[in-house]
């Protein structure tokens, strides 16, 4: 029979959806006043040519960027972190819309798992309406995407981010492994 141990810390990061760049700084801001200093900054990119399932609601095209943060934390936190995200968009919102979408999660080894607010067969339920959706898993030296992962989580762009921010995170994990 297993035992069941404490999580490992894994790496967070924050996909962050916005039609202006001043609204994407001043998320980035709360986000870093919520969870800490950011070791990582994606280059930015036209979200709109993945898909124009946001326009509307933002007014305009739609450009994300993807942020890691320098602390890793608890996994099991992930629910917690998307109503904190939550409450960001809500402050952020103009005229009852969103300015910006905030889409954490997190990078262990073998995965990148984000946050949702939306139920599908593919997602786990976590606590008070967040679920967990495993969206790229890592093997043979790639990301690898799955029939539901997100059009530009599939970009060889989004992947070489990602890699980056996994070697960061490898190398954190490897000092905590040989402190043990």
């Amino acid at each position: 029979m297993g035992s069941a141990a404490k999580f490992e810390p894994e790496k967070l990061v924050c996909a962050v959806l916005f039609t202006e760049q001043a609204q994407a700084d001043d998320a980035v801001s709360l986000l870093k006043a919520k969870f800490g200093e950011i070791d990582l900054e994606s280059e930015t990119y036209c979200f709109s040519e993945f898909s124009p399932y946001y326009d509307t609601e933002m007014g305009g095209r739609v450009y994300r960027k993807i942020v890691s943060f320098a602390d890793c934390r608890d996994p099991s936190e992930l629910s917690i972190i998307k109503t904190e995200t939550n409450a960001i968009e809500q402050q952020s919102a103009r005229s009852g819309s969103r300015s910006v979408n905030l889409d954490p999660g997190f990078i262990s080894p073998g995965r990148l798992s984000l946050a949702t607010t939306k139920n599908a067969g593919h997602r786990i339920p976590l606590s008070d309406g967040i679920y967990a959706e495993l969206t790229l898993f890592y093997a043979r030296g790639a990301w690898n995407p799955f029939p539901w992962t997100y059009m530009d989580f599939k970009s060889p762009a989004v992947h070489a981010f990602l890699t980056q921010v996994r070697r960061i995170y490898m190398q954190q994990r490897k000092l905590w492994l040989c402190s043990d």
